[in-house]
């Protein structure tokens, strides 16, 4: 029992500051990939507007 008390301490912070730091770079990773794929449309859109 003393054995999972010491394991889950030395791997249960690191873990859970993994998993927080993951979250918070996958909210920002979905906001540049809309951002990325609204200025594609947008470029598509002015290069088809150009072509006419």
């Amino acid at each position: 029992m003393e054995q999972w008390i010491t394991l889950i301490q030395e791997l249960g912070f690191p873990i859970i500051i993994s998993f927080y730091l993951l979250h918070r770079i996958e909210a920002k990773l979905e906001a540049i990939y809309s951002v990325l794929v609204s200025l594609k449309n947008i470029n598509g859109e002015k290069y088809l507007n150009d072509r006419k």
